[in-house]
């Protein structure tokens, strides 16, 4: 049996929202695990992350050097989406239009100086997408994640990535929660959970048996 380890990420309290689907999803994955993975030993660790730019990286990085995962996932909140948007590609860029927890407004400036302009996911961007139609998920590519900190976690997420061997790492951003179906404002928790099940599924899947297929970054 392969044993996989994942570590999928969310964020703290953001300002106005009750419940924070990017702390609740991780946060039942790993209690509870998911299903449908034959021969493998699945390990799913969670971690909060302040939405900071300067501390979100670092409080990830220091998981990432306990667990060793094989695959990390990073998720965050879109309160504009109506349903989950795959995020393709982080930018090398800062730019805020209101302040972080640590009340840091960046404007137009690089995440590294040094670094490359965009980084490309890493996940199976195709067979997620393909699950989620499976169970009827409402969801869509996104381009990239913004300017504010789900960006500047996702590029120095993807950066770190670029130097690993064989780790698979992206960004999720989630919808608001809405119990109450409907078509444009966000998704009941569940359905949520799902579909962060879905995402680690294929990627383990992916992680075993790579293909081109899957990637889907255009």
């Amino acid at each position: 049996m392969q044993q996989i380890s994942v570590v999928i990420s969310g964020f703290d309290h953001y300002d106005g929202i009750d419940v924070n689907p990017s702390h609740e999803v991780p946060k039942a994955l790993a209690e509870h695990g998911i299903d449908g993975l034959d021969g493998v030993d699945l390990s799913i660790s969670a971690v909060s992350l302040p939405v900071s730019f300067a501390k979100a990286w670092p409080v990830l990085e220091q998981t990432i050097e306990s667990v060793k995962p094989n695959i990390v996932i990073a998720t965050g909140l879109k309160r504009a989406a109506r349903g989950v948007m795959l995020e393709r590609c982080a930018t090398n860029l800062m730019d805020a239009n209101k302040p972080d927890i640590d009340n840091a407004v960046p404007k137009l400036a690089p995440i590294d100086p040094s670094g490359p302009a965009a980084y490309w996911t890493r996940l199976p961007l195709r067979a997620i997408l393909s699950q989620f139609t499976h169970d009827s998920i409402p969801a869509t590519l996104s381009s990239d994640a913004g300017t504010f900190v789900c960006n500047s976690l996702f590029y120095n997420l993807l950066n770190w990535a670029s130097s690993q061997e064989k780790v698979l790492s992206g960004f999720v951003s989630l919808p608001l929660v809405n119990e109450e179906p409907h078509p444009q404002h966000g998704l009941p928790l569940h359905q949520l959970v799902q579909a962060g099940a879905d995402v680690v599924r294929e990627s383990v899947e992916y992680y075993m048996r790579p293909s081109s297929e899957d990637i889907l970054i255009a």
